[in-house]
């Protein structure tokens, strides 16, 4: 994976940010704080420059039915040490509506179950966070990771939907990378909600599975002790797949080339691939047909 000089990473997201919003025009930006790394270092990029600008960092944690109670503590600290406007806010009784109707859920496994209600529940953060937005004149910020786009591992119209994505071509190893080095820039509360944000396991709080990894790299925990460390290891995969896809371009020795289909067929035995090819509709959406 290629080094970065995260002092100037950092530098350039926020000059860009900071254009977008002058630009844009707009009075506030609106984040749903999860309690996870993704969003934490958004608020920690986007705080300096609101201040700077006087607009508003309005960050809300948003609990729909799953949520556990460490996800909610680290979402309060980043929310209550980053942003001018936070708040806890509870959907569990309008979600339960929504899970009312449902078509029937019969003859389908638990875990699609467990999505299709996890989707619901993305979706219904999105829009009050849209709509939360509209009120204050403002944009809503995402918080989606490279890593997280090669896999698709997001919910269409729900939190892949935002105005702005400040982190989307950081690889999720560079998202805790650039998080530790945010976490020496604050002050000591900022710094040390950062922390916490750093070490928990990663999870989508859609009570879909108990970590992230658990979805992407089934067998996480035979090797890793951590979601950080494991995410390494799905990082890897891609960067080795996407090289080997490159190499076989632009080989010309048939020998090489033989060699390196061998090498892409192993690697697409990995459940991190065959999650990537399988859904590449969802980065490519949606499908327009040209009447041509």
């Amino acid at each position: 994976m290629k080094n970065l000089n995260y002092e100037k990473v950092l530098s350039n997201i926020r000059k860009s940010f900071k254009d977008f919003v002058v630009k844009a025009g707009v009075k506030s930006v609106v984040i749903g704080v999860s309690g996870g790394i993704d969003s934490a270092i958004v608020c920690a990029i986007v705080k300096p420059i609101a201040d700077e600008l006087g607009i508003e960092l309005i960050g809300r944690f948003i609990s729909i039915d799953s949520n556990k109670a460490d996800e909610r503590e680290r979402a309060i600290k980043i929310g209550e040490s980053f942003c001018s406007d936070f708040k806890e806010v509870d959907l569990t009784d309008k979600f339960n509506l929504m899970k009312d109707i449902q078509e029937d859920c019969e003859d389908v496994g638990e875990i699609t179950y467990k999505i299709r209600l996890g989707n619901i529940k993305a979706r219904m953060r999105m829009i009050y966070l849209y709509n939360l937005a509209a009120k204050n004149s403002g944009i809503v910020l995402g918080s989606e990771n490279l890593t997280e786009h090669y896999l698709a591992f997001f919910t269409l119209h729900g939190d892949a939907a935002s105005d702005i994505e400040p982190i989307e071509f950081l690889w999720k190893t560079q998202i805790y990378e650039l998080a530790d080095l945010l976490a020496t820039k604050g002050t000591e509360t900022e710094n040390s909600a950062l922390i916490e944000c750093i070490l928990c396991n990663a999870t989508d709080g859609l009570g879909i599975s108990n970590t992230d990894l658990d979805q992407i790299l089934p067998d996480w925990k035979n090797r890793h002790s951590n979601t950080r460390s494991g995410y390494k290891e799905v990082d890897e995969i891609f960067i080795t797949y996407f090289d080997l896809v490159e190499r076989l371009k632009i080989t010309v020795n048939a020998y090489e080339k033989n060699e390196i289909v061998k090498m892409i067929e192993i690697i697409k035995k990995s459940p991190v691939i065959v999650r990537h090819l399988k859904t590449e509709f969802k980065r490519n959406h949606p499908f327009k047909i040209k009447p041509e």
